[in-house]
């Protein structure tokens, strides 16, 4: 049966119930409960709906159906009969649906126009736990879980201000998937939270479950290898961007957050930076720059170097590597991406095997095939260093999904030397950063505040003195520039 909100419920107890037992295929539904009750006092029919395994059937037994059963007083007004924690009326059969599919009980009443929504969602869902992913050795271990309403009062914990808002938006047509949209009303920009609105708007779907496939609904660009969108497990780096100026999109189903706009920096930084003091925060920060080079270019320079550019190597070293790959039948750059792949490989394995028996298939898996493929003089020793220099070096990158940019850039980075030498390498990382500085996020340049240049606390490659961290991101273009 379709509905909108133009159809109004019946006075008529019977006529309501069929209406709602047609709409939720009742009883062949076996989770949504239809109970039929005498109010006392008031000697009139009523009827409960609501979706057992969603709502709270304690609360409704004994705060709703008890006080309705046990009432002798003529007078008494349905409100003031339950306890629940929240009571609303409506007589629009859509909005009645909605709550229903949201956990809520409803009373219909006879000879009633009105039907009483009252809050008693239980969704079940799993306790707090320390963030998978995001793991810090300093600072706090709570992680977002798939119950939006739990994540919202995570948040609410860190920011406790009138101005933080969260509304919703329908996000799909069938499921009716909800997405909520978390900012500060004073210092997150409106064209920003106008844009998110707008893409959620416009999305033309039938169900979109969770944060994951939200994401690729609302991204920049759905081609380009480098991410536009922000996933975090962690509160306590959502809040952080809020306060920042950022947008927060929440879900349920989803253990985690989105934050938009992402620019470059984002992606490069930890929530732990912060937490550690400034000489530590900044080593831990030339460590993951240093690893990112590794992880691009190290492969690659190997094959220039053996294949375009042997003049560069000193002599000594020129010969270890000749008397190495001397009974290698294979060109450099077959040879690196064979053992690229077999790394990858291995990786994925790890990540999908039960994970008892995960880092076995790792640690061995690498060991033996290397091992086996240096004797058999398929690749030589020096390749499967390299290899595993650069795959190792790749884990520094926190964040997965510019960890498969990065990985992905090293294969290309790997033909373009094996093709052009280390001409090819200059071009494309020439090319890469034109691309880059060409990329926006919901209006916001993808290497701001390095360029174009913004008025900000420079948090790029390098942290400041929290003391001297006064500016929110000048690229947000926030109502309030100063955090101090």
């Amino acid at each position: 049966m379709s509905k909108d909100n133009s159809e109004k419920i019946d006075s008529e107890l019977t006529k309501t119930v069929n209406i709602f037992k047609t709409i939720y295929s009742y009883p062949d539904n076996q989770d949504v409960t239809i109970r039929n009750i005498h109010i006392n006092g008031l000697n009139k029919d009523g009827a409960l709906l609501f979706i057992s395994t969603i709502t709270d059937t304690k609360v409704i037994d004994e705060y709703v159906i008890e006080p309705l059963l046990k009432n002798q007083d003529s007078e008494v007004k349905i409100d003031d009969l339950v306890s629940v924690p929240s009571i609303s009326k409506t007589t629009a059969i859509a909005d009645i649906c909605t709550e229903v599919n949201n956990g809520s009980a409803v009373l219909f009443v006879d000879e009633e126009t009105q039907a009483y929504i009252l809050n008693a969602s239980n969704f079940e869902s799993r306790g707090i736990e320390k963030p998978e992913n995001e793991t810090v050795v300093k600072g706090p271990k709570e992680a977002f879980i798939e119950k939006a309403s739990t994540n919202i009062s995570l948040i609410r914990k860190r920011i406790k201000n009138e101005n933080l808002v969260v509304e919703t938006q329908t996000v799909s047509k069938r499921s009716n998937n909800v997405a909520y949209i978390v900012y500060i009303k004073n210092v997150t920009n409106d064209d920003i939270v106008d844009k998110v609105k707008s893409r959620l708007h416009t999305m033309d779907v039938d169900a979109v479950q969770n944060l994951s496939l939200l994401e690729q609904y609302i991204e920049e660009s759905h081609v380009s290898i480098f991410p536009t969108v922000l996933n975090t497990e962690r509160p306590d780096r959502a809040v952080s961007f809020l306060e920042d100026g950022y947008v927060v999109l929440l879900m349920d189903n989803s253990p985690d957050s989105l934050v938009v706009p992402a620019t470059f920096w984002s992606f490069y930084h930890t929530s732990e930076d912060h937490y550690l003091r400034l000489p530590y925060g900044n080593f831990t920060r030339v460590l993951r720059l240093f690893a990112l080079f590794v992880t691009l270019f190290t492969s690659a320079l190997y094959v220039a170097v053996v294949t375009f550019h042997v003049e560069m190597i000193p002599p000594d070293l020129l010969l270890a590597i000749a008397s190495t790959r001397e009974l290698v039948p294979f060109p450099a750059l077959f040879e690196v991406l064979l053992m690229e792949i077999a790394f990858e490989l291995i990786r994925e394995a790890g990540l999908r095997v039960p994970s008892p028996i995960g880092p076995t298939i790792g640690i061995v898996g690498a060991l033996i095939l290397g091992q086996a493929a240096v004797e058999a003089n398929i690749v030589s020793p020096i390749v499967v260093i390299v290899v595993a220099l650069g795959g190792l070096s790749s884990f520094a990158i926190g964040d997965i999904s510019m960890n498969f940019a990065i990985r992905l850039s090293r294969f290309i980075f790997v033909i373009a030397a094996g093709v052009f030498g280390m001409y090819g390498m200059v071009a494309l990382f020439t090319l890469g950063v034109f691309y880059l500085v060409s990329i926006r996020t919901f209006g916001v340049p993808y290497l701001a505040p390095m360029t174009p240049t913004y008025k900000s606390s420079k948090d790029t490659i390098f942290r400041k003195m929290l003391q001297n961290e006064i500016f929110r991101p000048g690229y947000m273009k926030p109502k309030d520039m100063k955090k101090k």
